[in-house]
């Protein structure tokens, strides 16, 4: 005889325990739900299943998916309780749930979203990371769990400052900067000052983007102060090298110059660090945004560090080589190189429309270019 209703139903089905665990994990990807893992559900459900403990949601609404029965049917509760004190209940029971391989989950998403942004661009972008903002905010507010709501806001730190970026290069400036606010807050919460620091730093480009350069330049510095601290050597090398662009674009030479010689020193030997996926400062990344503030300037040697550091770009950041294809054109326009500024216009025009680079983009539609025969020695 069957212990509770619960198990009774699913005998009746005739599931064993593994199909039910299946189908619920299942059910839960489908309606973006986090679980437990499945070792944890496996102890789970044998409990609940004798009565040792009661199903919490969400997993009532997964079992009434999954065996097409009511609460009733299922032995789950049904009293008449308050509906606002039972939303809650059920709300505070879901972020419960959240455990750290739902977490890793969520980053998972993220860096997926991460490279596509870099290689197909933020075309569909925005709206998913806008629902999977939604669904870690959500979860966030009604987490009670020390630990589990700095895992939380943790991710949500990455999401919107993902969303941040895509949201800039779509030309979406006011959305870009509401992505950093939250970013930073969730950064506070999740109690990381590196998390902050580049999120203060990345929000400083949206100030240079409207002309707000010397602001960019003050926030920039106040990120780069952040850094100062316990952060990682790489953060550090980026910071250094986002002040030098803050710099090139308030048109303070020396400085941008000096800070980008800075930020080579600080570079580590290994550019890579697997808790900052989000920064690329190797190859010739580095490089290349040195030439970015070199074409600001309007150095003279722009044209050559860019055309040194194009080649070495890695074929999957294309929103990078439209960036500097803009640089490029912008090089040589400066350069007097009337047919190499429209060589690298055209390129850059026809890439950028690909993956949508409204940013740059509108960059290009600035470009003025020399009179033909005006080549500048």
């Amino acid at each position: 005889m069957a212990a509770t209703k619960l198990q009774a139903v699913r005998k009746q089905l005739d599931y064993k325990a593994a199909d039910v665990i299946t189908l619920l994990i299942r059910r839960a990807d489908a309606l973006g739900v986090p679980v437990m893992e499945q070792t944890s559900l496996k102890t789970k459900l044998s409990r609940w299943e004798n009565g040792h403990e009661q199903v919490s949601e969400p997993y009532q609404r997964l079992f009434r998916d999954i065996y097409g029965r009511t609460n009733e049917e299922l032995g789950f509760p049904t009293d008449d309780e308050d509906d606002e004190v039972s939303e809650l209940r059920s709300r505070l029971a879901l972020a419960r749930s959240v455990d750290g391989a739902a977490v890793e989950a969520f980053r998972q998403q993220i860096d997926n979203a991460r490279k596509v942004d870099r290689q197909f661009g933020g075309l569909t972008l925005l709206e998913q990371l806008r629902s999977l903002i939604g669904q870690i905010e959500d979860l966030l507010s009604f987490s009670t769990a020390r630990g589990q709501r700095e895992a939380l806001a943790g991710v949500l730190t990455e999401a919107s400052t993902l969303a941040g970026w895509v949201a800039l290069d779509r030309n979406a400036i006011s959305q870009a900067w509401n992505h950093y606010e939250r970013a930073k807050a969730a950064a506070r919460e999740f109690g990381s000052t590196t998390a902050l620091a580049h999120a203060l730093a990345e929000q400083a480009f949206v100030l240079i983007d409207i002309g707000e350069s010397q602001h960019a330049v003050e926030q920039l510095e106040h990120a780069r102060s952040l850094g100062e601290g316990a952060v990682p050597p790489l953060l550090r090398a980026w910071l250094t090298a986002a002040s030098g662009e803050g710099f090139a674009a308030a048109g303070h030479r020396d400085e941008a110059l000096r800070a980008f010689d800075t930020a080579h020193t600080l570079l580590p030997t290994d550019p890579n660090d697997a808790s900052l996926p989000f920064l690329f400062l190797g190859d010739s990344h580095l490089d290349r945004w040195r030439g970015n503030a070199m074409a600001k300037l309007g150095e003279p040697d722009a044209v050559e560090h860019l055309t040194e550091a194009l080649p070495r770009l890695p074929k999957a950041f294309v929103r990078a080589r439209v960036a500097m294809m803009v640089d490029l054109a912008f090089a040589h326009a400066a350069a007097g190189n009337r047919d190499q500024a429209q060589h690298y216009a055209r390129q850059a025009r026809q890439l950028g429309k690909q993956i949508r680079s409204d940013r740059h983009l509108r960059r290009l539609s600035g470009l003025v270019l020399p009179m033909s025969g005006s080549r500048l020695l």
